[in-house]
Protein backbone atom coordinates (compact mmCIF):
# COMPACT_ATOMS: atom_id res chain seq x y z
CA UNK A 1 0.00 0.00 0.00
CA UNK A 2 1.35 3.65 -1.13
CA UNK A 3 0.30 5.89 1.82
CA UNK A 4 2.38 8.84 0.25
CA UNK A 5 0.61 10.66 -2.58
CA UNK A 6 3.01 12.83 -5.24
CA UNK A 7 1.79 16.08 -3.06
CA UNK A 8 3.02 14.77 0.00
CA UNK A 9 6.52 14.13 -1.31
CA UNK A 10 6.51 16.96 -2.95
CA UNK A 11 6.11 18.71 0.56
CA UNK A 12 8.56 16.29 2.31
CA UNK A 13 11.47 17.30 -0.75
CA UNK A 14 10.94 21.00 0.22
CA UNK A 15 11.37 20.25 3.80
CA UNK A 16 14.91 18.74 2.85
CA UNK A 17 15.62 21.14 0.47
CA UNK A 18 15.59 24.08 2.92
CA UNK A 19 18.89 22.69 3.99
CA UNK A 20 22.16 24.12 3.33
CA UNK A 21 24.37 21.30 1.07
CA UNK A 22 26.49 20.57 3.92
CA UNK A 23 23.36 20.30 5.89
CA UNK A 24 21.58 17.75 3.49
CA UNK A 25 24.69 15.49 3.39
CA UNK A 26 24.29 15.56 7.09
CA UNK A 27 20.41 14.48 7.12
CA UNK A 28 21.54 11.87 4.60
CA UNK A 29 24.75 10.32 6.27
CA UNK A 30 22.00 10.61 10.10
CA UNK A 31 18.98 8.73 7.96
CA UNK A 32 21.16 5.68 7.14
CA UNK A 33 23.35 5.39 10.12
CA UNK A 34 20.39 5.53 12.69
CA UNK A 35 17.80 3.36 11.70
CA UNK A 36 19.43 -0.11 12.89
CA UNK A 37 20.23 1.12 16.03
CA UNK A 38 17.42 3.09 16.75
CA UNK A 39 15.05 0.11 16.07
CA UNK A 40 17.15 -2.22 18.94
CA UNK A 41 16.93 0.72 21.25
CA UNK A 42 12.73 0.58 20.61
CA UNK A 43 12.16 -2.50 22.53
CA UNK A 44 13.65 -0.78 25.38
CA UNK A 45 11.45 0.77 28.29
CA UNK A 46 12.37 4.05 28.01
CA UNK A 47 10.59 5.87 24.64
CA UNK A 48 13.33 8.16 24.04
CA UNK A 49 16.26 5.59 23.39
CA UNK A 50 15.56 5.73 19.58
CA UNK A 51 15.97 9.27 19.54
CA UNK A 52 18.98 9.12 21.72
CA UNK A 53 20.33 6.71 18.81
CA UNK A 54 19.38 9.40 16.27
CA UNK A 55 21.12 12.17 18.30
CA UNK A 56 24.43 9.71 18.53
CA UNK A 57 24.24 9.34 14.49
CA UNK A 58 24.21 13.36 13.84
CA UNK A 59 27.22 13.69 16.33
CA UNK A 60 28.88 11.14 14.46
CA UNK A 61 28.14 12.51 10.94
CA UNK A 62 29.44 16.02 12.24
CA UNK A 63 26.83 17.50 14.21
CA UNK A 64 28.03 19.31 17.54
CA UNK A 65 27.13 17.42 20.91
CA UNK A 66 25.26 19.23 23.73
CA UNK A 67 25.50 18.86 27.63
CA UNK A 68 22.93 16.26 27.97
CA UNK A 69 24.63 14.34 25.18
CA UNK A 70 21.89 15.55 22.29
CA UNK A 71 22.80 16.89 18.69
CA UNK A 72 23.71 20.16 18.35
CA UNK A 73 21.48 20.61 15.34
CA UNK A 74 18.95 22.93 13.79
CA UNK A 75 14.79 22.16 14.14
CA UNK A 76 15.42 22.13 10.19
CA UNK A 77 17.48 19.49 10.13
CA UNK A 78 15.61 17.14 12.29
CA UNK A 79 12.77 18.03 10.25
CA UNK A 80 14.64 16.68 7.13
CA UNK A 81 15.72 13.71 8.94
CA UNK A 82 11.75 12.86 9.65
CA UNK A 83 11.07 14.08 6.13
CA UNK A 84 13.82 11.58 4.46
CA UNK A 85 12.53 8.39 6.63
CA UNK A 86 8.80 9.63 5.54
CA UNK A 87 9.62 9.11 2.46
CA UNK A 88 10.93 5.61 2.91
CA UNK A 89 7.55 4.36 5.04
CA UNK A 90 6.15 2.27 2.67
CA UNK A 91 8.92 0.29 2.12
CA UNK A 92 9.42 -0.56 6.00
CA UNK A 93 5.50 -0.57 5.80
CA UNK A 94 5.52 -3.65 3.43
CA UNK A 95 8.43 -5.01 6.04
CA UNK A 96 5.97 -4.73 8.96
CA UNK A 97 2.63 -6.71 7.69
CA UNK A 98 0.46 -4.54 9.45
CA UNK A 99 -3.45 -5.09 9.23
CA UNK A 100 -5.52 -2.72 7.29
CA UNK A 101 -6.90 -1.29 10.76
CA UNK A 102 -3.57 0.52 10.58
CA UNK A 103 -2.67 1.07 6.94
CA UNK A 104 -6.32 2.42 7.13
CA UNK A 105 -4.93 5.41 9.23
CA UNK A 106 -2.16 6.57 7.59
CA UNK A 107 -3.65 8.73 5.06
CA UNK A 108 -4.59 11.21 7.65
CA UNK A 109 -1.57 11.07 9.72
CA UNK A 110 0.85 11.21 7.24
CA UNK A 111 -1.13 14.59 6.16
CA UNK A 112 -1.09 15.60 9.65
CA UNK A 113 2.93 15.27 10.13
CA UNK A 114 3.67 16.67 6.98
CA UNK A 115 2.02 19.47 7.66
CA UNK A 116 3.68 20.19 10.79
CA UNK A 117 6.69 19.30 8.94
CA UNK A 118 6.02 22.30 6.48
CA UNK A 119 4.92 24.40 9.27
CA UNK A 120 7.49 24.11 11.52
CA UNK A 121 10.15 26.44 12.33
CA UNK A 122 13.11 26.94 14.97
CA UNK A 123 13.36 24.35 17.53
CA UNK A 124 11.95 20.84 17.19
CA UNK A 125 9.77 20.38 20.45
CA UNK A 126 11.62 17.81 22.26
CA UNK A 127 8.40 15.34 22.96
CA UNK A 128 7.00 15.49 19.34
CA UNK A 129 10.61 14.79 17.88
CA UNK A 130 10.64 11.93 20.13
CA UNK A 131 7.41 10.32 18.88
CA UNK A 132 8.26 11.16 15.21
CA UNK A 133 11.43 9.23 15.20
CA UNK A 134 9.16 6.07 15.94
CA UNK A 135 6.48 6.91 13.68
CA UNK A 136 8.69 7.82 10.96
CA UNK A 137 10.70 4.46 11.04
CA UNK A 138 7.83 2.33 12.12
CA UNK A 139 8.59 1.79 15.49
CA UNK A 140 5.38 3.07 16.21
CA UNK A 141 1.82 2.86 14.34
CA UNK A 142 -1.15 4.52 14.34
CA UNK A 143 -3.91 3.14 16.90
CA UNK A 144 -6.51 6.13 16.07
CA UNK A 145 -6.55 9.63 15.10
CA UNK A 146 -4.95 10.61 18.82
CA UNK A 147 -3.41 7.37 20.17
CA UNK A 148 -0.27 6.00 18.49
CA UNK A 149 1.29 2.26 19.08
CA UNK A 150 4.42 0.98 19.89
CA UNK A 151 5.21 -1.89 18.71
CA UNK A 152 7.02 -3.84 20.85
CA UNK A 153 7.27 -2.60 24.64
CA UNK A 154 8.19 -4.50 27.69
CA UNK A 155 6.76 -5.01 31.37
CA UNK A 156 9.30 -6.15 34.20
CA UNK A 157 8.07 -7.52 37.33
CA UNK A 158 9.47 -4.59 39.26
CA UNK A 159 6.22 -2.90 39.20
CA UNK A 160 3.46 -5.81 40.01
CA UNK A 161 5.89 -6.33 43.25
CA UNK A 162 6.21 -2.59 44.01
CA UNK A 163 2.18 -2.73 43.91
CA UNK A 164 2.13 -5.10 46.22
CA UNK A 165 4.45 -4.46 48.94
CA UNK A 166 3.07 -0.72 48.57
CA UNK A 167 -0.29 -2.71 50.31
CA UNK A 168 -2.03 -2.10 46.97
CA UNK A 169 -2.65 -5.59 46.68
CA UNK A 170 -1.37 -9.15 44.98
CA UNK A 171 -3.57 -9.88 41.69
CA UNK A 172 -1.45 -7.51 39.69
CA UNK A 173 1.69 -9.45 40.50
CA UNK A 174 -0.67 -12.88 39.76
CA UNK A 175 -1.94 -12.08 36.89
CA UNK A 176 1.27 -11.13 35.60
CA UNK A 177 2.43 -14.34 35.65
CA UNK A 178 -0.89 -15.48 34.56
CA UNK A 179 -0.73 -14.00 31.24
CA UNK A 180 2.99 -14.65 30.98
CA UNK A 181 3.52 -10.48 30.89
CA UNK A 182 6.91 -10.90 30.35
CA UNK A 183 6.84 -11.19 26.98
CA UNK A 184 6.61 -7.61 24.79
CA UNK A 185 3.33 -5.54 24.53
CA UNK A 186 2.29 -2.76 22.41
CA UNK A 187 2.13 0.47 24.02
CA UNK A 188 -0.16 3.44 23.31
CA UNK A 189 0.88 7.11 23.61
CA UNK A 190 -1.21 9.93 23.14
CA UNK A 191 -0.66 12.28 20.50
CA UNK A 192 -1.62 15.81 21.93
CA UNK A 193 -0.83 17.96 18.99
CA UNK A 194 -4.01 16.28 17.28
CA UNK A 195 -7.07 14.96 19.49
CA UNK A 196 -9.56 14.59 17.45
CA UNK A 197 -9.99 11.18 18.96
CA UNK A 198 -9.52 11.62 22.33
CA UNK A 199 -13.21 10.34 23.08
CA UNK A 200 -15.05 7.00 24.06
CA UNK A 201 -15.37 6.15 20.22
CA UNK A 202 -11.82 7.40 19.57
CA UNK A 203 -10.20 4.79 22.66
CA UNK A 204 -12.60 2.30 21.03
CA UNK A 205 -11.21 2.60 18.21
CA UNK A 206 -7.51 2.19 19.27
CA UNK A 207 -8.11 -0.39 21.42
CA UNK A 208 -10.01 -2.37 18.53
CA UNK A 209 -6.87 -1.40 16.29
CA UNK A 210 -4.20 -2.91 19.16
CA UNK A 211 -6.63 -6.46 18.88
CA UNK A 212 -5.98 -6.54 14.82
CA UNK A 213 -2.36 -5.97 15.40
CA UNK A 214 -2.63 -8.81 18.32
CA UNK A 215 -4.00 -11.17 16.06
CA UNK A 216 -0.63 -10.57 13.22
CA UNK A 217 1.79 -11.07 16.42
CA UNK A 218 0.94 -14.27 18.52
CA UNK A 219 4.22 -13.21 20.05
CA UNK A 220 2.90 -9.89 21.85
CA UNK A 221 1.04 -10.30 25.94
CA UNK A 222 -1.23 -7.73 24.88
CA UNK A 223 -1.72 -4.26 25.15
CA UNK A 224 -0.91 -1.74 27.81
CA UNK A 225 -0.74 2.04 28.72
CA UNK A 226 0.82 4.20 31.33
CA UNK A 227 -0.97 7.81 32.35
CA UNK A 228 -2.51 9.77 35.34
CA UNK A 229 -5.95 9.06 33.67
CA UNK A 230 -5.96 5.74 34.23
CA UNK A 231 -6.09 6.86 37.88
CA UNK A 232 -8.87 5.23 40.10
CA UNK A 233 -9.44 8.31 41.39
CA UNK A 234 -10.92 9.77 38.16
CA UNK A 235 -13.99 8.29 39.56
CA UNK A 236 -14.76 11.40 41.42
CA UNK A 237 -12.40 13.84 40.29
CA UNK A 238 -13.12 13.79 36.98
CA UNK A 239 -15.82 11.46 36.19
CA UNK A 240 -16.51 12.40 32.38
CA UNK A 241 -12.81 10.48 31.48
CA UNK A 242 -13.32 7.82 34.25
CA UNK A 243 -14.55 5.54 30.53
CA UNK A 244 -10.52 5.90 30.12
CA UNK A 245 -10.00 3.29 32.81
CA UNK A 246 -13.48 1.94 33.55
CA UNK A 247 -14.15 0.37 29.87
CA UNK A 248 -11.14 -1.53 29.59
CA UNK A 249 -11.38 -2.81 32.79
CA UNK A 250 -14.66 -4.33 32.29
CA UNK A 251 -13.59 -5.84 29.74
CA UNK A 252 -10.77 -7.57 31.35
CA UNK A 253 -7.84 -5.13 31.82
CA UNK A 254 -5.67 -4.97 34.82
CA UNK A 255 -3.86 -2.29 36.58
CA UNK A 256 -0.83 -1.74 38.45
CA UNK A 257 0.06 1.65 40.55
CA UNK A 258 2.96 3.49 39.06
CA UNK A 259 2.86 6.55 41.23
CA UNK A 260 2.80 10.26 41.87
CA UNK A 261 5.17 12.42 40.18
CA UNK A 262 5.94 15.99 38.70
CA UNK A 263 5.42 14.97 35.31
CA UNK A 264 2.00 13.65 35.77
CA UNK A 265 1.10 16.19 38.22
CA UNK A 266 1.28 18.52 35.17
CA UNK A 267 -0.27 16.94 32.32
CA UNK A 268 -3.32 16.14 35.02
CA UNK A 269 -3.35 20.08 35.65
CA UNK A 270 -2.66 21.66 32.00
CA UNK A 271 -6.05 21.80 30.60
CA UNK A 272 -8.03 21.53 33.81
CA UNK A 273 -8.73 24.28 36.52
CA UNK A 274 -10.56 22.15 38.28
CA UNK A 275 -7.85 20.00 38.91
CA UNK A 276 -5.30 22.15 39.51
CA UNK A 277 -6.92 23.60 42.62
CA UNK A 278 -8.08 20.67 43.57
CA UNK A 279 -3.66 19.57 43.65
CA UNK A 280 -3.12 22.77 45.24
CA UNK A 281 -5.63 22.47 48.04
CA UNK A 282 -4.52 18.73 48.65
CA UNK A 283 -7.39 17.17 47.82
CA UNK A 284 -6.37 15.46 44.75
CA UNK A 285 -2.88 13.90 44.02
CA UNK A 286 -2.31 12.83 40.24
CA UNK A 287 -0.69 8.99 40.16
CA UNK A 288 0.25 7.01 37.20
CA UNK A 289 -0.68 3.55 36.71
CA UNK A 290 -0.34 1.15 33.93
CA UNK A 291 -3.36 -0.64 32.35
CA UNK A 292 -2.72 -3.80 30.82
CA UNK A 293 -5.17 -5.80 29.08
CA UNK A 294 -4.09 -9.58 27.80
CA UNK A 295 -3.89 -10.38 24.33
CA UNK A 296 -7.26 -12.74 24.52
CA UNK A 297 -9.36 -10.76 26.13
CA UNK A 298 -9.07 -7.85 24.22
CA UNK A 299 -9.42 -9.44 21.01
CA UNK A 300 -12.82 -10.85 22.62
CA UNK A 301 -13.43 -7.53 23.30
CA UNK A 302 -12.87 -6.11 19.94
CA UNK A 303 -14.81 -8.68 18.48
CA UNK A 304 -17.95 -8.52 20.36
CA UNK A 305 -17.58 -4.55 19.92
CA UNK A 306 -17.35 -5.41 15.89
CA UNK A 307 -20.64 -7.75 15.90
Amino acid sequence: MNVLTPALIGTLDAVYARLDPQGRVLAAVAASMAPGPATIAASHWDITQPAREVEAALISAGAGALPDGRAEVSGDLRRALIALWLKALPERLERERLPQAVLGLYPWWLEKLTAFLEEGRGEYPIDFWIKDVRFALALSVPGARSQILDLSWPMGPGETIRHALGGHGLSPAINYVRFNARRPWLQNHTESRWLDDFNPEGWDRMWCTAAALLKTRPQLAGAMGASWFYDPQLETVSPRLNYLRADPVAGGAWLVRQGPGEGHTERATVTSPTRRAMVETGQYVPTSWLLAWPRGRLIRWAEGKAS
